[in-house]
C-alpha cells in the first residue's frame, strides 16, 4: 500500500516560525488545483501499489473550496480506480472550520482532520502570528466532533520563548479535555529566514534553555501517556487504534507520492522533491532526484525505524541489508545499550525513555 501527499501552499498570512513553502496569492488557487491534477496524471506510474492514504498539507489546505477538492478527488479516482484508501486527512486552520465550511465538505471523503492549534495560550498564539485565538481553536474541535468526525489530531508546540511548565501543562490539559484521538507535539525551532529567527538574532526573544526543554518534553510524555495516549513516535501520541497511517509511511518505509510545489516522494529506489517555486501558470517548476544507494537506504532505515516505539527489527534489517550491517548496527549499539538509552530484546532495538532525549546522538552512532 502507498500514500499520496498534496501540498497546498496558500496562506492568508505567514506564521512567524514557519519555513515551509507558502504563498499568499490565494486568488491563484484554482490554477494551482488544475496544476495538481495535471501533475497527478503525469506521475500516475510512480506508485506501483494501491493507495491507502491521502494527505492534504500546507500551507492551509482549508483555503480550498469543496469544488476544488472535488476536482482533485475525481482525478484520483480516474487514475487509481477502485477506492482502497483507508485514511484521508485534511490539515486545517481552526478559524477556517466554520459550520458552513464543514457542511460544504461533508460529502467529501475526509475521515481525519489535523488541526494546527499550536497553543491554547493567546500570548503564544500572537507570538507565532497565528490567525486564531484559544476559544476559536476549542470551538473548531467541538464543531468537528458535532459534525460526526471521530478521528481528530491537533498540533501543539513547546519550547516557545517565555513558555514555562505551568503554561505547557495547561495547554496539554486543554488538549486532553477536548477528547481528541491524536496529538502531535513539536519543539519550536528557529528557522533561518523566518520572522521569529530575526527576532532571535536581534535579541527580542530568548529561547528556552536545554534543561527547560527536556523538562517540557518530560511533562509532555508523562501527561499524555498517563491520560491513555500511546507514545508511538518521538513527536506523536495516539489513542489506541488512531495512529496516523499516512505519517507512519515516513517511518516504516511505505512508498509515497508528493504532488505540488516542494512536495517529496519516495519509491524505495529514489527520493524526489519538487522545487519550491511555481511556473507562471502555477505548475511545479521542476524536480530534483536523489538515487538511494545501499548506504543511504541503511541510514534511512535506522533513523526512521528508531523514531518509533517498535524500533528496529533486526530480522528486517538483516533481510534488507545483510548480516554484516546487522553486526555493524549491534556493535555500534553497545554503548547505548550499556548506558540504558537503547533496549535490546526480542531481536529488536528501541529507544528507552532516557534514549529519546538523546536520540540524535544515538542515530549518529548507528548510521554509517
Amino acid at each position: 500500500m502507498a500514500g499520496i501527499y498534496f501540498h497546498i501552499p496558500f496562506c492568508k498570512q505567514r506564521c512567524s516560525y514557519c519555513d515551509f513553502f507558502s504563498s499568499v496569492e490565494i486568488h491563484r488557487k484554482e490554477k494551482y488545483v488544475d496544476a495538481l491534477c495535471e501533475e497527478l496524471s503525469d506521475r500516475k506510474d510512480y506508485l506501483r501499489e494501491p493507495v491507502e492514504t491521502v494527505y492534504f498539507g500546507g500551507g492551509t489546505p482549508t483555503l480550498l473550496s469543496s469544488a476544488d477538492f472535488e476536482k482533485i478527488f475525481q482525478t484520483l479516482h480516474y487514475i487509481y480506480g477502485e477506492d482502497k484508501t483507508r485514511e484521508i486527512t485534511l490539515e486545517a486552520n481552526p478559524d477556517d472550520l466554520t459550520s458552513d465550511y464543514l457542511e460544504s465538505v461533508r460529502r467529501l471523503p475526509f475521515n481525519r482532520f489535523s488541526v494546527g492549534i499550536q497553543s491554547f495560550n493567546n500570548r503564544e498564539l500572537q507570538l507565532l502570528n497565528r490567525r486564531h485565538d484559544s476559544q476559536t481553536a476549542i470551538g473548531a474541535v467541538k464543531r468537528l466532533q458535532r459534525a460526526g468526525y471521530d478521528n481528530i489530531s491537533i498540533d501543539l508546540m513547546y519550547g516557545l520563548p517565555e513558555q514555562n511548565r505551568l503554561i505547557w501543562e495547561k495547554n496539554l490539559r486543554q488538549a486532553i479535555d477536548l477528547q481528541v484521538q491524536h496529538i502531535s507535539a513539536y519543539h519550536l525551532s528557529y528557522e533561518e529566514g523566518t520572522p521569529l529567527y530575526g527576532r532571535l538574532k536581534e535579541g527580542s526573544v530568548v529561547p528556552v534553555d536545554e534543561e527547560e526543554s527536556c523538562q517540557l518534553f518530560e511533562i509532555l510524555i508523562n501527561t499524555l501517556t498517563s491520560s491513555g495516549f500511546e507514545h508511538y513516535e518521538i513527536s506523536n501520541f495516539a489513542r489506541a487504534g488512531y495512529q496516523a497511517r499516512h505519517n507512519s509511511a515516513y517511518w516504516n518505509g511505505t512508498h509515497y507520492l508528493g504532488i505540488g510545489a516542494s512536495a517529496h516522494s519516495y519509491n524505495g529506489i529514489s527520493r524526489q522533491w519538487n522545487k519550491k517555486t511555481f511556473t507562471p501558470d502555477y505548475r511545479t517548476s521542476g524536480v530534483e532526484i536523489e538515487t538511494i544507494d545501499a548506504k543511504t537506504a541503511y541510514n534511512d532505515f535506522i533513523i526512521t525505524r528508531l523514531r518509533t516505539m517498535k524500533g528496529i527489527d533486526l530480522n528486517e534489517l538483516t533481510a534488507l541489508f545483510g548480516e554484516s550491517r546487522k553486526a555493524y548496527c549491534l556493535q555500534q549499539s553497545k554503548k547505548s545499550i550499556a548506558n540504558a538509552s537503547l533496549l535490546y530484546e526480542n531481536n529488536r532495538l528501541r529507544l528507552t525513555r532516557k534514549g529519546i532525549f538523546i536520540s540524535d546522538s544515538i542515530f549518529c552512532d548507528l548510521i554509517e
